[in-house]
């Protein structure tokens, strides 16, 4: 029996290494051949770069995809779904508004023709970077022309700097306001017996507010509705300026939509064309006849001649090289997107080590200059201040550090500012938000419900006390409490020495209150309104440079990222974000993501003494 058995289990083992062989092989040839698709791919991708040339008269044609960032996220885009991420499709302002200026001044470029559909959102400063960029476009002489089956209200602000805007008659222009609307969670944490421990200092800092009740406070209803206005302000001013319309056209717009539907037989389109906000209904055919009358035909005959503004973008990266001898002096520029959390991160969050690392590598590198592009509501303190000690030792290297705020630079991403010489924002950027909270979340009572307890022994009254499965002791709760105070304490000492105030001044406008950067500079927040283009020359001045290469330092890429972001480039980003919408997993996943947001951002709750500067509501309408 044992020798019959031993037989077998040698054979098993033969066949079974035979097997694994085949397997291995079998994988291999697999990704072998894979990894040759894609180099294929690549290869075709950059031999099509290579092989670009520019038209005589061509049109830029500025097709933005998915939501506009300051910083790529992920590979994005159709590599994004085939690895099965679920990061949304993007497309990156300064790429779009280097591409403008480019075509400003390039004599083959004869207009620009905004293709919208496929823009899904963009905070409202980001679309006046944009706006900023056209309007110097504008100057050329040359045409703006906009073109839209429908336009969402961000949409529309790009379409209002054109000259022409084209909306399809079975279209609409969709214009609703800014609001700020979120999903409160109390009662189902009650339900589900979870205990939400919360320290906080600022009777504004509504970050927590979602676990700890079931609607919005009213100081966090009264801020909430300051900002929001302003904001909402800049836009109709804006639009009604570029539109040449009453400064309330925008507003009765909206207010009297049924009444305008009601004239006009329930044509959102009509009504649209009867206040004068475009210009002409016309079938995308009909449109692209006339683009095709006044820039020319394409080389198929089937549209407009045009170029499409990311391959423009690379192709006049590669004909305009910088200064071959190097001696030229050197701006860093780094983009620091996302929420703030301790330790390396990948793109689209902010870690304190990967940071600090491009930080440390401006240094290095002997800029003359940093600019910091900070983009984020928050989140651990540790790495906020671990960041900001990173800018405090490049300004000490004889290097001045100017922060340029996109959307939002609040709480730890105001926190990280204050290690700037100097602090730029844009009219419309949502910052302060001066405030700390502690949060610690117990599930005792939900595993008493199921039958689990927890008992044991320490050798103190804090021994395990941070353990999720007991009760919260008093003595670590006022531990936490004293904590967030002292933090809070801190980070008005250092917005203080930062602005030349004291910390009783910075505390009357501080405790958790958001500012739009036009409040934030009337108040002394920041130093100065303007762009980013704005905030580097500021940084140039600073170093007394008139000559200058402004150079980006990037988190390196990976080989796999490397080659996803090579294909990623090479992808019509319209069909990206078409298949994504019309996957339907990924459509019903989409519409969960908001209101899961709040519980989703847990994970990121891993400061070393569970100590935040978070904002909740800083995120751009």
């Amino acid at each position: 029996m044992t020798e019959s058995v031993h037989r077998k289990g040698f054979i098993r083992r033969f066949f079974g290494a035979i097997g694994a062989i085949i397997t291995w092989l079998r994988h291999l040839v697999a990704n072998v051949l894979f990894l040759l698709i894609l180099l294929f791919i690549v290869v075709l991708i950059v031999g099509k770069e290579e092989r670009l040339t520019i038209p005589q008269g061509a049109a830029l044609r500025l097709a933005p995809a998915g939501f506009l960032v300051d910083e790529l996220s992920s590979t994005g885009g159709l590599p994004g779904l085939l690895e099965g991420s679920r990061a949304p499709v993007e497309t990156r302002v300064k790429d779009l508004v280097d591409a403008i200026d480019y075509a400003a001044k390039d004599k083959r470029i004869s207009s620009v023709v905004l293709e919208l559909d496929y823009l899904v959102g963009g905070s409202l400063s980001k679309l006046e970077e944009i706006g900023e960029a056209l309007q110097r476009f504008k100057t050329s002489g040359k045409p703006i022309y906009a073109v839209g089956d429908n336009f969402t209200q961000a949409q529309y602000f790009l379409a209002s700097h054109a000259d022409e805007i084209y909306l399809n008659p079975m279209g609409s222009v969709l214009l609703t306001g800014f609001g700020a609307y979120r999903n409160y969670f109390k009662s189902a944490l009650d339900k589900l017996k979870i205990n939400f421990h919360v320290f906080r200092v600022g009777d504004y800092k509504d970050y927590i507010e979602p676990y700890t009740r079931d609607d919005m406070s009213p100081a966090s209803r009264e801020n909430n509705q300051r900002w929001l206005h302003e904001l909402w302000t800049e836009y109709t001013e804006q639009v009604t300026g570029l539109r040449d319309l009453p400064p309330d056209a925008i507003d009765i717009f909206i207010d009297e939509l049924p009444q305008q539907l009601a004239e006009h037989q329930g044509s959102w389109a009509e009504a649209a064309l009867g206040n004068k906000l475009v210009d002409q209904l016309a079938s995308r055919r009909v449109v692209v006849k006339k683009l095709q009358e006044d820039i020319g035909l394409s080389d198929d005959k089937q549209s407009y001649l045009s170029v499409d503004a990311l391959p423009y973008l690379r192709h006049q990266k590669l004909t305009h090289i910088p200064n071959p001898t190097g001696k030229t002096s050197k701006i860093a520029l780094i983009s620091a997107s996302g929420t703030i959390i301790d330790g390396e991160a990948p793109a689209g969050q902010i870690g304190s080590a990967t940071l600090g690392k491009l930080i440390a590598t401006a240094r290095e590198k002997k800029v003359k200059a940093l600019v910091l592009r900070i983009d984020s509501g928050g989140g651990s303190a540790f790495a906020s201040e671990a960041i900001r000690q990173e800018l405090l030792a490049t300004r000490q290297a004889g290097i001045p550090v100017v922060i340029s705020m996109g959307s939002v630079a609040a709480s730890g991403g105001y926190w990280i500012a204050t290690g700037g010489d100097q602090i730029w924002a844009s009219p419309s950027t949502i910052t302060g938000s001066i405030g700390v909270f502690g949060a610690f979340p117990t599930i005792e009572d939900s595993l008493e419900y199921l039958g689990i307890y927890n008992d044991g022994v320490g050798t103190s009254d804090l021994a395990g006390a941070m353990r999720i499965d007991r009760a919260l002791p008093e003595a670590a709760a006022s531990v936490l409490q004293q904590g967030v105070e002292n933090t809070y304490a801190r980070f008005l000492q250092l917005v203080a020495e930062s602005r030349g105030s004291t910390p009783e001044e910075v505390n009357k406008i501080a405790q958790g209150q958001v500012w739009t950067g036009r409040a934030a500079q009337k108040l002394g927040l920041v130093d100065d309104l303007g762009n980013l283009n704005e905030a580097v020359a500021a940084a140039a001045k600073l170093a007394d440079l008139e000559d200058y290469q402004l150079v980006e330092i990037q988190r390196p890429l990976t080989p796999s990222e490397r080659l996803m972001r090579a294909l990623a480039d090479g992808v019509d980003a319209q069909l990206a974000a078409r298949l994504e919408a019309n996957l339907p997993l990924a459509a019903w996943i989409s519409s969960l993501e908001p209101a899961l947001a709040p519980i989703a951002e847990l994970q990121s709750y891993r400061d070393p003494r569970a100590l935040y500067v978070r904002c909740l509501v800083c995120v751009a309408p």
